[in-house]
């Protein structure tokens, strides 16, 4: 792991994916740079390559991440994504091995450790216990507990797998954040899982496809940080 500043619990992590594009996405960055700074809580925003500049550029708040890079050294390689490239276009972090862009444990490997070369923060997906124990042995910053069969279904992890998905991640490298996710589709959810132990949560569909996006991006990061506050409360 590297020195860069890390968001720090409870952070949220809002991915558009291709549900939405050009100005939308910088629209619904912008929503989520007001509502970091509104609740205290830190959001990677997790961006089209397209729009990386200028989401970076048009935001002060969020953590601008790409949704994947390849582990190229510059030079030859036509349609992969380099990493100096996504860090100069603005990006402070990358997400990799997502169910729709799955990487090799090997690739993954190398894929990492091409990002703590440039100081580049990971968020990790893992679909089962067993991968993201042998994800924390790479020591990503973050791993994303998120079963496949759950994302974008409006159904949550229960509160049994979130419990022994941080406790195995935990267990095999404590400094790894752990971001619970899949099927996050209102402040109620968010709450639920937040105030329930997780470190953080987060959604694609959720907000991407929501009536009002910019609501809801308010709505779940306040939850976010009423689960928290409550939690700590007991």
């Amino acid at each position: 792991m590297h020195n860069r500043l890390k968001p720090k619990p409870p952070f949220f992590e809002i991915g558009p994916k291709a549900y939405l594009y050009g100005d939308q996405i910088v629209e619904l960055a912008l929503a989520a740079d007001r509502a970091s700074e509104k609740y205290n809580v830190d959001i990677i925003f997790t961006t089209p390559y397209t729009e990386i500049r200028r989401v970076s550029e048009t935001t002060k708040n969020i953590f601008v991440f790409a949704p994947h890079m390849d582990p190229i050294p510059v030079g030859r390689g036509l349609a992969d994504i380099l990493p100096e490239a996504v860090k100069d276009a603005g990006a402070v972090g990358v997400m990799l091995n997502h169910c729709e862009k799955p990487l090799t444990l090997s690739a993954l490997s190398r894929t990492i450790k091409r990002a703590e070369e440039l100081d580049l923060i990971t968020i990790v997906c893992a679909d089962t216990i067993t991968e993201a124990k042998a994800i924390a042995c790479f020591s990503p910053d973050i791993i994303v507990a998120e079963p496949t069969e759950l994302i974008a279904t409006g159904k949550t992890s229960d509160m049994s797998y979130v419990k022994a998905s941080t406790d195995a991640i935990k267990s095999a490298n404590p400094g790894i954040l752990v971001l619970q996710s899949a099927g996050i589709k209102n402040g109620d959810d968010v709450y639920n899982i937040i105030y329930s132990g997780a470190e953080a949560t987060g959604t694609s569909s959720g907000v991407a496809t929501a009536d009002d996006r910019i609501a809801m991006v308010d709505e779940m990061i306040g939850a976010v940080r009423r689960a928290w506050d409550d939690r700590n409360k007991k």
